[in-house]
């Protein structure tokens, strides 16, 4: 399967029933994460987004209701690959759409993808290994706690990917680069400093190999949200499915600094 979409192409794919991780999508084109609040809880996500920039970094805010934004001309309803539906915290489904779902009052945010940065990690000589095995990346809740906000709490989530050793510079510089989507590494190596026992068993994504003479380098996911909401306990919200992310109408460029 090409992976060689336009947003607008990926959208409709995804709109006809493609499910599918979207890393190594529509290359040169943002990605991001997704979450749907009740107005209610939107000042609170704002404010935690902003005490939590690593792992929030907030590309775009609806109206409430609105099915669209600025940055994806598409509907947020129908043009994910997969979303997760949450009642009281509670992961109650997975589905490829939720237009039935859908309340005037829910304000969507897009959040920053560390997806965006991983054709400059490739282009640099670092390899992707989910990519590489064409699989979900893998995340981990962590045991670090986010600063709170309002009714919002949670941990950090990480994502993963093995970086051979002598590369690992390389990997830090280039991400660098991409603040408003997670940036350079919240942790390399060591895994249960972070909490992690078992880098075989991720919270979200699937597992990777890390082969000999690799170290295992973490980044901020934009996943944290829905893991505040589990804490948390919102009465109603929706996310993308870990992996399976929004493609907006950005570039990447837009989002590199000097």
């Amino acid at each position: 399967m090409s992976k060689d979409f336009s947003p607008e192409q990926a959208r409709a794919a995804f709109r006809g029933g493609l499910r599918v991780p979207t890393s190594g999508f529509s290359a040169g084109w943002t990605q991001a994460n997704l979450i749907s609040l009740p107005r209610e809880h939107a000042y609170d996500f704002l404010l935690f987004a902003q005490r939590n920039p690593k792992s929030c970094p907030v590309l775009d805010v609806t109206e409430p209701g609105e099915t669209g934004a600025s940055l994806f001309a598409g509907d947020l309803r129908t043009d994910l690959p997969a979303y997760t539906v949450y009642r009281d915290g509670e992961l109650v489904e997975e589905r490829t759409e939720v237009t039935d779902l859908w309340r005037d009052d829910l304000v969507s945010f897009l959040v920053g993808c560390s997806f965006t940065f991983e054709a400059a990690l490739l282009e640099a000589g670092v390899p992707v290994r989910h990519i590489e095995a064409g699989s979900n990346v893998p995340m981990y809740r962590t045991s670090r706690q986010c600063r709170p906000a309002g009714a919002l709490s949670g941990p950090l989530v990480v994502s993963m990917r093995p970086v051979p050793a002598e590369l690992v510079a390389t990997a830090v510089r280039v991400t660098s680069r991409y603040p408003a989507v997670h940036g350079a590494p919240v942790h390399i190596g060591s895994p249960e400093q972070l909490g992690i026992a078992d880098l075989g068993a991720p919270d979200f994504g699937d597992a990777v190999e890390v082969r000999p003479g690799e170290i295992p380098v973490f980044w901020a996911c934009g996943v944290t949200p829905q893991a505040a909401v589990m804490q948390s306990r919102p009465s109603f919200a929706i996310g993308h499915a870990p992996g399976h992310m929004a493609i907006t109408d950005a570039r990447d460029s837009d989002y590199q600094v000097p």
